[in-house]
């Protein structure tokens, strides 16, 4: 069931209170995870329980997207920004440098929180900010077309796609390698939670100019890629190495863009090594 915190950011207008909408369940070290542009939380949904008999597990829907709000208007949508909001939110769960995984998107932001040194551990699969700018290209005019797409189909036709393996991939093959193992209302869910997200152009144009150099020494790092992603190509994941040196570099046979969907167990598996793994010298 979603809970939902609240909790006061600073702002240029001053304090503002935001509210993000997460679930949470399991015992142990906490573990955050963290969703991509236009997703939700529940894209987790095929790991969480997996992940959950080990570990504290809090799946959050990030600002403006899901059940979230969206960020108050003196907030940009920057990478910065969002990172310094999941802080004040670990903060208000009473969460002490969580582990995290992320994906995309929340790659990117696994890997900001790891490089800030605000988590244990850091697994991101297929991480956005490894691009060429050709491919940044191609990846923004596919996630806008398939926004656009979204917006177009009223919600009986989605509904009906979603009952058949054919409209199931018609409406999710490009993030998923497998869309067929989606259910019809995950599918409906998400396509809505793409259509509804108040932060995904602010978001989108916040990335135009994002690309990420940096190391994250001192902490596990897995960067994990599908080998059948359509929107981040897998080559990519190469260049995330050499940022990144220490950094476990880890394919996912028979994966798209979200991979949790596509083989829960390879994909748990992944997460939980890196939680459980010790630092590279």
């Amino acid at each position: 069931m979603a809970a939902e915190v609240s909790f006061s950011v600073e702002t240029s207008g001053g304090p503002r209170t935001l509210s993000v909408a997460y679930e949470r369940t399991g015992e142990g070290e906490p573990l955050l995870l963290l969703h991509g542009i236009g997703h939700h939380r529940q894209a987790w949904g095929p790991v969480f329980d997996i992940l959950a008999a080990e570990y504290d597990v809090i799946a959050v829907d990030l600002p403006g997207f899901g059940e979230s709000p969206a960020l108050p208007d003196e907030l940009p949508y920057g990478i910065a920004t969002v990172v310094s909001v999941l802080g004040a939110l670990c903060e208000a769960l009473g969460i002490e440098r969580p582990h995290v995984a992320g994906n995309s998107l929340g790659g990117l932001l696994a890997l900001e929180l790891g490089r800030e040194k605000l988590v244990r551990s850091v697994t991101a699969l297929s991480p956005a900010g490894f691009w060429t700018p050709g491919e940044r290209r191609y990846a923004f005019n596919t996630l806008l077309a398939m926004r656009h797409g979204a917006r177009l189909l009223p919600l009986p036709l989605i509904q009906r796609l979603s009952r058949t393996a054919a409209g199931r991939a018609a409406l999710t093959s490009t993030i998923y390698a497998r869309p067929g193992r989606r259910s019809p209302e995950a599918v409906v869910a998400e396509t809505l939670a793409l259509r509804d997200a108040t932060g995904f152009e602010q978001t989108l144009a916040a990335g135009r100019d994002v690309l990420f150099a940096d190391d994250v020494p001192g902490i596990a790092v897995t960067v994990a890629w599908g080998a059948r992603d359509r929107i981040l190509l897998r080559r990519q994941g190469v260049r995330a190495k050499h940022a990144v040196p220490g950094a476990r570099l880890v394919r996912l046979p028979g994966c798209g863009h979200v991979p949790m969907n596509d083989d829960p167990a390879l994909v748990a598996r992944v997460v939980l090594d890196t939680c459980r793994r010790e630092p590279a010298a």
